[in-house]
């Protein structure tokens, strides 16, 4: 009888936990859901000035139309028929070199705030002169140069274009490049033989431009040699996409990165004209984006997860001292206290969406803390108990921030911290007779 008393005891406060998952499991819901909210404000900021930008280009573009004879069968009879064929032929800059400060700014919308930039560039391709030859039926048209923009709505005023030192307007569309991108064109001057030659005009490019964009920033290396280098005042940035920066420089005052990256170890080249003859595929690209530090919802999801632990340990603490004190707790006493243990998480949630996260942590467990001291201190029947539980929660809390803080080492300590407090249970309980415990429970 002993044995089952102390039996069902274990089992009502497993039950307990498995019954305190439902409201940790709503609140990691509604984490969920800000974050969803987050993502749609990202949206509205991105649909209304404009959304993450890329640059592809320029590349020089020389369009030519094909007239020939094809044999057809048409009702039984052979005929022969005249078709034409649209075309044309891209060449990749030789050297193409991309350099500008990204603004930082941020928008508003509701509670929400979304990290905004102005890039001011600066752009230089060189081509080498291209020969077409004479191919039966062809007819070469008009060169332009073609400049690819994720979002042409972030272009502020007119863009200086300058080619072989002389000024160029540019004009809507990117032409050859509308599969992938929409952007921008210049039109180069006629050739002077529209059957074969040399395509000499265009070998040098210079251009200015001002583009706001939302977050993010790539640039797909085109050129045989590209050399990108980006600054900012932002001081957290993120490098992603297929090539990260040979040299990176990041402080309190910004960052500054430079990539060089060469036709031969990159296929964006290759990829660029497949994905504009439909063959779909993604292009390769370097990224930079402009993220916040301390992504709320991101902390407070990892803090939630550990929610469970932290009811689980309480009411661990809560067993032992029932029983080698022989002092009786209620089951609604462990509810109401892993109840307290979760609305933490609530609190911390709705907090650090007005203030910054530590102070939204340190709020949060100040207050949890001191009710449950306070409530301990009576169920308890002595104010040192109540204060001796609130001394174990508040280490419990500081571990907790530490995990949180230290994202890298997380798992190593976060299983240091099991191991240890396993250790600490079997210490305490290491003499103590649990057939002789359970004859105190009624």
């Amino acid at each position: 009888m002993t044995s089952l008393k102390l039996l069902l005891r274990f089992a009502v406060v497993g039950g307990l936990v498995l019954l305190l998952l439902v409201p940790l499991l709503l609140i990691r819901g509604t984490i969920g859901e800000r974050e969803r909210y987050r993502d749609q404000a990202i949206e509205r900021v991105a649909q209304s000035r404009a959304g993450a930008q890329s640059l592809i280009g320029p590349v020089r573009v020389l369009p030519w139309t094909q007239q020939r004879e094809v044999e057809v069968v048409e009702s039984g009879a052979r005929k022969t028929e005249l078709q034409t064929e649209h075309g044309y032929d891209l060449q990749m800059p030789r050297q193409l070199r991309v350099q500008g400060e990204m603004r930082p700014d941020e928008r508003r919308v509701g509670l929400f705030r979304v990290p905004v930039y102005s890039w001011h560039a600066r752009l230089q391709a060189e081509f080498a002169d291209a020969a077409y030859s004479a191919t039966p039926g062809r007819v070469y048209g008009q060169p332009y140069l073609a400049l690819g923009i994720a979002d042409v709505r972030g272009l502020v005023g007119t863009p200086n274009l300058r080619v072989d030192g002389r000024a160029l307007p540019l004009q809507a569309g990117s032409r050859a490049l509308e599969p992938t991108s929409k952007g921008l064109h210049a039109t180069l001057p006629p050739l002077p033989d529209p059957r074969q030659g040399t395509l000499a005009d265009g070998r040098k490019v210079e251009l200015e431009f001002v583009l706001d964009g939302t977050r993010s920033l790539a640039v797909v290396p085109v050129g045989d040699d590209t050399r990108v280098a980006l600054s900012s005042p932002w001081p957290h940035p993120l490098f992603g996409g297929s090539f990260l920066p040979n040299e990176r420089s990041i402080d309190d005052a910004g960052f500054k990165a430079d990539w060089a990256v060469s036709s031969l170890a990159s296929a964006a080249q290759e990829q660029l004209r497949r994905s504009l003859r439909s063959e779909g595929g993604s292009v390769e690209a370097l990224e930079v984006a402009l993220v916040d530090p301390v992504d709320v919802y991101t902390q407070a999801d990892r803090a939630s997860k550990y929610g469970i632990l932290f009811v689980l340990l309480t009411f661990v603490g809560f067993v032992l001292f029932e029983l080698i004190k022989r002092l009786k707790i209620h089951p609604l006493q462990y509810l109401l206290v892993g109840l307290a243990l979760a609305i933490f998480f609530l609190l911390l949630l709705s907090l650090s969406e007005h203030i910054a996260f530590w102070q939204a942590y340190l709020v949060s467990a100040a207050a949890c803390i001191g009710l449950q001291g306070f409530y301990l201190s009576g169920a308890l029947h002595s104010w040192k108990r109540g204060l001796g539980f609130s001394t174990l929660l508040t280490l419990l809390y500081g571990v907790l921030y530490v995990l949180l803080a230290s994202e890298n080492n997380a798992l190593l300590m976060g299983s240091l911290l099991l191991f240890g407090i396993l250790v600490a249970i079997m210490w305490i309980t290491r003499k103590v007779d649990w057939y002789d415990v359970g004859t105190g429970l009624r």
